[in-house]
């Protein structure tokens, strides 16, 4: 498996709750929280549309990246997301 550090953003539909993480696999994580195979938030909350994603060149930017969006505002995740997917569309299929 190569691994391709990313982070993402699910959200339960447009402008609801959001869950914001990092991984080595994308297509596997959100493989995951699309089927419930994370307890947790995501399945708690039915956050499971991917609506925004970037790729990075190491894990350490990763979690860098992850970081800063989480500790920004929801506005500021909101407008990330519409510079990207303006018609918040489950990205999912974009990726397999």
């Amino acid at each position: 498996m190569v691994k391709q550090p990313a982070i993402y953003i699910l959200a339960s539909q447009r402008n609801g709750t959001l869950y914001v993480g990092v991984t080595s696999n994308l297509v596997k994580r959100v493989w995951e929280h699309k089927n419930d195979q994370v307890d947790g938030f995501s399945h708690r909350y039915g956050v499971h549309m991917l609506v925004y994603y970037e790729i990075l060149d190491t894990m350490d930017a990763a979690i860098t990246r992850e970081k800063q969006i989480k500790a920004g505002s929801r506005a500021k995740k909101l407008r990330l997301i519409d510079s990207m997917n303006p018609d918040w569309n489950d990205l999912y299929a974009s990726i397999v």
